[in-house]
């Protein structure tokens, strides 16, 4: 059986999957440069193959037609879905259709009188010192006032208008629109009103109705609005796409990961769940292969070809509630992830003055100017031009055919010309290599920056952490980053290149469930939330159980509960959870040491709020093993380098050996300047580094 995990970049699509079926591999094996193929124990093997998210030319989804590339069969065959025990996906299609504003036509039903609530919003000021004030643009189309009200105790002070609901709501679906948001006064702890409003709404014939106490049951009423917003605008082009591709895959267990590193069965996959979901499983990824690594506090950095992805891990995953991305604001639980612009794929500019690193990314069509498209200067060709990036060790899927190498010549072209250019307007003379190690230093400190956020600033010393570096393009910068740090370590997994994508197959299955509170700690309070938390952990539980059916042995499944209490001094707005436990005492000292942490003081006079509560029900799931390497050649023997190349770094050009990772063994010490190359990324030793190969095939780059 196949089990397949995907996961839909900006710029390429990863694929990880392991069989038992030998006959796969034997007709993979002769395509040697397409497919990495690593054996397991138990008589399995782990394929790992590569693939552009966007080639309309020559396929309209990446991933099935990475599943259609591993089994061997043509376009216009079926797949045979009897061979294909689960596929676990993340997709970036909703993301792109927040950034690009592609969602669907969104109706708000919002109480009477706060018609422009959300527009409004929290009057925050990004920027306070700017004259002109730029609102964002609202995802909802049109707005209906409901009349009606509950009070903050849920008393009703106003019934619903059912009739005047009814009117307003079908002049609005006779306009078009299918999808309506419903988000009412107080319904988090009080929701009839907004379920006689969904009612309605469902007989008038909308096929999307997102409901706030749903959505997100906690207090402030523009968060929750928000959120159900971004809710009914991606989950109906989220559900096409995924019943699109249950479609091609009839029968199969097909999951998706959400935005808070847990899958989810596809027919539960909402849109308020999805906007991370690729990033995320590359965190759980970092996590999961750096805890077998024997390293337990990281920085996670995930540089693909459009973004750069960065988050910090000490002992738990960490999750932000309240976050903005591409302009709208939310209120779900997702993996803490800063994103910058910055990737192989960001855009080379000179402004007349000053370079410029994106934040305009080539994407994948046309790409960086190496990819034969004709597409401008980016950041992997600058490592071209450095001689980090050979093409030789490449995938040679470019051109027409897909089977052309990177283009050098171009890149060394563009570049000459670019320098000209610099030297005409600057009159500052710098060689085309130097030019490029400039550009190439402004997106390392761009990417240092992002790290800084979350963790210097948040409190945390980086020099104690381990750099996990993945993605296609993480490797070729790793060490510059790390130097940038004051880092001493790299974990470099053999999946790094494609490790978003492993993480998948590595995921839990998780069910997440909040509740607002807004009320004082105290010992009498302890009751009321150990009440609260076991009805939570029974909905999360009803969430598992109703993916469970499909499962082989599920119920044989470790399961794992977490219980946060979220607080917050009394009147302030800054919240930190914090484990549940009985004790008072407890909770309010672990508070105040991430307090302490975190703003650099504590107020001890003051009482806490508790502002929420959330339990975490985790089912654990089959994860696949790591295949161990053994060291064959004597302890005096070294690696044989497959040629030397010329790499500018450090202002000068080194003569670097170049060596295959499938060459190195256990106990192999390759000193910087090199390069190591496999079939999935590139990873560059600058000088000063030195990198060791474990039995786990994991490669730990140390600074010497």
């Amino acid at each position: 059986m196949l089990k397949v995990f995907a996961d839909r970049g900006g710029t390429f699509t990863d694929i990880v999957a392991v069989t038992d079926n030998k006959s796969t591999i034997n007709q993979l094996a002769n395509h040697p440069q397409r497919f990495l193929i690593v054996p397991l124990p138990n008589q399995q093997w782990v394929i790992v193959y590569k693939l552009l998210s966007e080639n309309p030319d020559r396929y309209q989804d990446a991933a099935i037609q990475g599943i259609r590339d591993i089994l061997g069969i043509s376009n216009n065959e079926s797949i045979p879905t009897q061979e294909i025990e689960v596929v676990k996906m993340g997709t970036t299609v909703a993301t792109n259709a927040l950034l690009e504003r592609k969602g669907d036509r969104v109706l708000l039903v919002i109480t009477k009188g706060f018609k422009d609530a959300l527009r409004i919003g929290y009057q925050n000021r990004p920027d306070i010192f700017a004259r002109h004030i730029i609102l964002p643009s609202m995802l909802y189309e049109q707005v209906i006032e409901v009349n009606e009200r509950y009070d903050a105790k849920g008393n009703e002070l106003i019934p619903v208008d059912v009739e005047g609901v009814k009117q307003d709501l079908q002049a609005v679906y006779d306009t078009g629109i299918r999808s309506c948001a419903i988000a009412l006064m107080h319904s988090y702890n009080y929701p009839q009103h907004e379920q006689q409003v969904a009612k309605v709404a469902r007989d008038v014939g909308f096929t999307q109705i997102s409901i706030s106490h749903q959505v997100s049951p906690l207090i402030k009423l523009v968060s929750r609005g928000d959120t159900t917003v971004v809710d009914a605008y991606l989950t109906p082009i989220l559900r096409r796409y995924v019943d699109s591709v249950a479609s091609q895959l009839p029968g199969v267990k097909l999951m998706f990961m959400k935005s808070d590193g847990g899958l989810v069965d596809a027919q539960q996959f909402q849109g308020k769940d999805s906007i991370l979901s690729g990033p995320a499983g590359g965190i759980v990824g970092a996590v999961q292969t750096s805890l077998r690594g024997g390293f337990d506090a990281i920085i996670t950095f995930d540089m693909g070809g459009t973004s750069t992805d960065v988050a910090h891990f000490n002992g738990e995953y960490e999750r932000q509630l309240d976050s903005e991305i591409a302009g709208a604001r939310m209120r779900v639980p997702v993996l803490a992830i800063h994103t910058i612009a910055a990737g192989g794929g960001s855009i080379l500019s000179f402004d007349g003055s000053s370079y410029r690193v994106g934040p305009e990314s080539a994407g994948s069509n046309p790409g960086p100017a190496c990819y034969r498209r004709g597409g401008k200067l980016a950041v992997t060709d600058a490592n071209v031009m450095l001689g980090k990036i050979h093409p030789q060790y490449f995938p040679a899927v470019f051109g027409h055919d897909g089977n052309l190498p990177l283009d050098k010549d171009v890149v060394t072209e563009k570049f000459i010309q670019l320098a000209q250019e610099i030297e005409t307007a600057t009159g500052n003379n710098r060689t085309p290599e130097q030019v490029a190690a400039g550009f190439i230093a402004i997106a390392v400190e761009s990417m240092a920056n992002a790290v800084k956020k979350i963790s210097l600033q948040r409190g945390y010393d980086v020099t104690n952490y381990a750099l996990c570096c993945f993605g296609g393009a993480g490797a070729q910068v790793a060490c510059l980053i790390a130097d940038t740090l004051g880092m001493k370590k790299i974990f470099l997994h053999p999946y790094a290149g494609v490790l978003s994508a492993y993480g998948m197959g590595l995921a839990d299955v998780r069910a997440i469930r909040e509740a607002g509170m807004e009320k004082v700690l105290d010992v009498e309070l302890v009751g009321d939330l150990q009440g609260l938390m076991e009805g939570l952990e029974v909905q999360g539980r009803g969430e598992l159980e109703t993916q469970r059916s499909a499962e082989v042995n599920a119920e044989e499944r470790e399961e794992e509960v977490v219980r946060k209490v979220n607080l917050k001094y009394e009147g302030t707005n800054s919240v930190l959870g914090v484990d549940f436990v009985t004790n008072v005492v407890m909770m309010r000292k672990e508070f105040e040491r991430e307090h302490q942490l975190r703003y650099g003081f504590v107020q001890g006079d003051k009482g806490l709020i508790v502002e929420s509560v959330s339990v975490e029900v985790i089912q654990k799931m089959d994860t696949p093993e790591e295949a161990l390497v053994k060291r064959v050649r004597g302890l005096d023997e070294f690696p044989i380098a497959v040629e030397r190349v010329r790499m500018f770094s450090h202002d000068k050009w080194y003569l670097a050996p170049v060596y295959r990772r499938e060459d190195l063994q256990p106990g192999d010490v390759i000193k910087g300047a090199a390069i190591i190359v496999e079939k999935i990324s590139t990873i560059v030793v600058e000088p000063n580094w030195e990198a060791e190969l474990t039995e786990r095939n994991h490669l730990i780059l140390e600074r010497v």
